[in-house]
């Protein structure tokens, strides 16, 4: 059990004179439970009183009122963490807090976007997802997996004694004055329950087209069909590929007070101001397609789609931008001849895409090398001369205290593909997939392969990293 010193009773009376609990005090950091956004005036006194970091945890009403209040109860063995909140923390619980704090504070330290908890046979794991790959953190000791589980669920608002059922929620932690905002999703797995914490964009990233690193080419491409009064450009690539930034960024740029600029997100991931916005709620029935025809009544003039997954969607989509209305959507495929066909599949005849489509544009996101300990590579890479007709000199990852393993940060490679009178024409009569690859070719802009192949030759990525993100297959469309 925690005694109080002088510092201690002072830094506790801080929190009761502004609503807040004390949870826990140690060399480094002072956690704090409040039901809204901490009061600037008590963090600074904190920070000055105490001279450590502050973690802040947001609590409801209820919780709070519960901890200055508590109703005497007699708690089950099993379940002695989850009523925790009544009683000072034992000294195990406290280590559990402590633990999660800091692998958050971590985790935002580092860039990750996702945090997995891990029960193992022998062991528990711990992994943090940092540009893409996951990267595995000191682990705590495996007989916590049941309180760090009970812990973060607390935290997400969670039942804690539901544990056959997968669950997901979200909360928001804040370290020192920055509050971050986190999606929690359990899953039963075979030695308990996993926990994966994804911490969501809120903070506004520069969402600018100039800085997705479009070549001048493809940038005067991009804003011609954005200048379009009706048409569809479709963002495509797999899951954390960068197309929700492209998305977004496109519809920063035509941001104006005389454009009508509706959204249909699963769910909001950056509120965007002037943008009308509006997220799925499958409790209430509302889909895709049920928000797109209500959107189609808002006199829209630019209609961004999160994702094109059913044909129902699609056909909505594909005749909203044979209407008077430029769209914008993204759809999971590899490759821009894909799309094509996918949206076949989705049940759009060639001719309505013909007439529908203005631009496809293929994306991936590789690791930037570490400016700092990147190394030459020798010999340079060849390749047959019509794909690169010069040697391309390369640099290799090392890693040092500015980069992880060598790499900080990421990149888009893209790969544009614009509607040209021949492929409308192709499409319009049915093509083959051969045909459109021909044709697709000729439009002259780069293949994404060529694309990574220009970011290695200047130094912004490792030949491992073009070969890991886009595959050894140096082909076209």
């Amino acid at each position: 059990m925690h005694t109080y010193t002088p510092l201690d009773q002072e830094i506790k009376h801080l929190c009761h004179r502004y609503q807040a609990r004390l949870l826990i005090i140690d060399e480094q950091t002072v956690t704090i439970a409040v039901t809204d956004d901490a009061m600037p005036a008590l963090l600074t006194a904190l920070k000055f009183s105490s001279n450590r970091r502050i973690v802040v945890e947001r609590w409801s009403q209820a919780r709070l009122e519960q901890a200055f209040h508590p109703i005497p109860q007699v708690a089950e063995s099993d379940a002695a963490f989850s009523v925790t909140p009544t009683t000072e923390p034992t000294d195990e619980e406290t280590s559990v807090i402590h633990y999660i704090n800091q692998t958050l504070a971590q985790a935002f330290q580092r860039r990750a976007s996702d945090i997995h908890f891990e029960p193992m046979a022998d062991n528990y794991r711990v992994r943090m997802r940092i540009d893409g790959v996951l990267h595995i953190c000191s682990s705590p000791p495996g007989d916590w997996a049941a309180r760090l589980t009970a812990r973060l669920k607390i935290m997400g608002q969670l039942d804690i004694a539901e544990r056959r059922l997968p669950q997901d929620g979200q909360f928001s932690f804040a370290l020192n004055t920055q509050s971050h905002s986190l999606r929690i999703a359990t899953l039963p797995v075979l030695e308990g329950e996993k926990v994966v914490l994804r911490v969501l964009q809120t903070y506004q990233q520069m969402l600018t087209l100039d800085s997705l690193g479009l070549s001048p080419m493809a940038y005067t491409c991009l804003t011609q069909a954005l200048q379009q009064p009706q048409g569809m450009i479709l963002v495509t690539g797999p899951t954390g590929s960068g197309k929700t930034v492209t998305l977004y960024s496109a519809i920063c740029w035509l941001n104006e007070s005389q454009r009508n600029i509706c959204s249909v997100e699963d769910p909001v991931e950056i509120p965007l101001p002037g943008i009308n916005q509006t997220a799925l709620n499958l409790k209430a029935e509302l889909d895709f397609s049920r928000i797109l025809r209500a959107l189609l009544r808002q006199d829209p003039d630019v209609v961004m789609i999160g994702e094109i997954r059913d044909s129902e969607t699609a056909e909505i989509a594909v005749k909203a931008a044979q209407t008077g209305h430029l769209v914008l959507s993204t759809l999971h495929t590899n490759s821009a001849i894909e799309t094509l066909t996918r949206l076949g599949h989705l049940g759009i005849p060639g001719y309505l895409l013909a007439g529908a489509l203005t631009l496809l544009i293929v994306q991936r996101l590789v690791r930037r090398l570490c400016p700092h300990c990147k190394t030459p590579a020798s010999p340079p890479l060849t390749f047959p001369d019509k794909l690169w007709p010069a040697p391309v000199p390369h640099w290799e990852a090392q890693g040092c205290e500015h980069c992880v393993k060598g790499y900080y940060g990421r990149t888009a490679l893209y790969e544009l593909l614009p509607l040209t009178p021949a492929l409308r024409h192709a499409l319009s009569r049915g093509a083959s997939m051969q045909d459109l690859v021909v044709l697709a070719n000729e439009t002259g802009y780069d293949t994404l392969f060529m694309s990574a192949l220009q970011r290695v030759s200047q130094g912004e990525t490792s030949a491992a990293e073009m070969y890991r993100v886009i595959g050894a297959s140096p082909h076209s469309h």
